[in-house]
């Protein structure tokens, strides 16, 4: 029996911060806002500091989040929440300071060090937590995951617990004007990873399926259109809806291979998350639908990219070439582009591969997937073959 968790209030549209003041007011008397430097010099900040003031509410800045969170930004927010007597927090921007609140909620009350959590549910009274988007793409508003990079050992480590799921979301499109090209790239990329995923994870159920197909038909739709113009009110509301949705799907039915083996190159080259996926997603969605390719198939009929009387190869191979077709159209560099010498990427592959089995997430492909598929695979990601 599967069992759909997510936010227990989410307010979505231009209004949404002024309508949920009330909830948040009612969630403590001081905040701790975990942000990063850009955002927390951005009319988005004024708004809100000037909506917690109007209700009563104490606030402290921490926009110590630079680039993807490392356990030490986590350590340096929860000696921030403590010195300021804090008792919520708030989480301001991309999914890298969503993911630092979750994970400084969990610290400030939790003993011992974040590594300590691996493998293990997060549980226990957390501060309340309130999460505000600022890109669409991660859905880390409503999910009970936070991914933080050991510093030690340059390992990504993904945390989950239900307890890690916000109390409450605030989705508004118009926070979304402000990303970059490459940022609307990246993060819609990542959203999109999250569907496919989740569709064809082990562990989809119909409620994720339905979540999966809105969210892939509204990027496929809407990425283009937002990557091209960040000032289109429907493409950013849309995009916004589609990494919310993505976001459930992941929370309830998880992600496989492609996040896996993301996550290796994240934390040993600094690639950023969504780009980091989007380059492996044509060979590792093509590794994963070899076993199982009457479920791409369906994805890719249910997507509206295939016929329904289409064959079950047909089909995938449709999907996958749209998805390729909008990496490429979103400019997405490949690994050498990026600047990842090779001899220092092969050197790295025994590391990444062992690192994208233990995080589990591998287990989830509808085909065995081995350290030496991953070790085959990286290979054929950076150009090599054998």
């Amino acid at each position: 029996m599967a069992c759909f968790s997510m936010t227990d209030k989410v307010f979505f549209g231009t209004e949404a911060l002024c309508e949920a003041m009330p909830d948040i007011a009612g969630l403590g008397s001081k905040a701790l806002i975990v942000t990063g430097r850009h955002v927390g010099r951005s009319p988005m900040m004024d708004q809100l500091k000037s909506m917690l003031t109007k209700h009563h509410l104490a606030c402290s800045v921490f926009d110590g989040i630079t680039g993807e969170p490392t356990d030490r930004m986590i350590r340096e927010g929860v000696e921030a929440y403590r010195r300021e007597s804090c008792d919520m927090i708030i989480g301001l921007g991309g999914g890298s300071p969503l993911d630092s609140a979750k994970a400084i909620a969990a610290m400030a009350v939790l003993p011992g060090n974040i590594p300590d959590y691996i493998g293990k549910s997060i549980e226990g009274d957390l501060p309340p937590l309130v999460a505000i988007p600022t890109t669409s793409g991660t859905g880390s508003e409503t999910t009970k995951f936070t991914v933080i990079t050991d510093s030690a050992t340059d390992v990504k480590m993904l945390l989950k617990g239900e307890s890690l799921i916000p109390d409450l979301a605030v989705l508004n499109p118009e926070y979304c004007e402000d990303m970059p090209k490459k940022v609307t790239a990246c993060t819609g990329l990542d959203a999109l990873t999250h569907a496919v995923e989740a569709f064809t994870s082990v562990k989809a159920f119909p409620l994720t399926d339905t979540l999966a197909v809105s969210a892939i038909r509204r990027i496929l739709k809407y990425l283009p259109v937002a990557f091209d113009n960040g000032y289109d009110t429907e493409a950013r509301e849309q995009m916004l809806t589609a990494a919310f949705e993505a976001g459930l799907c992941i929370n309830n039915s998880s992600v496989t291979l492609v996040h896996g083996m993301s996550r290796p190159i994240g934390a040993l080259f600094h690639v950023p998350h969504g780009m980091s996926n989007a380059m492996l997603l044509d060979v590792c969605l093509r590794f994963a639908a070899q076993g199982a390719p009457e479920r791409f198939a369906d994805l890719a009929r249910r997507a509206g990219v295939s016929p329904e009387d289409s064959g079950d190869k047909e089909a995938y191979e449709k999907l996958l070439n749209v998805i390729g077709h909008l990496v490429h159209y979103c400019r997405i560099p490949t690994l050498k582009e990026y600047g990842i010498g090779e001899e220092q990427f092969v050197n790295a592959i025994p590391k990444m591969a062992s690192d994208a089995i233990a995080s589990g997430s591998p287990a989830n492909t509808r085909r065995q997937v081995s350290k030496s598929d991953c070790e085959e695979l990286y290979r054929k990601i950076f150009g090599m073959e054998g």
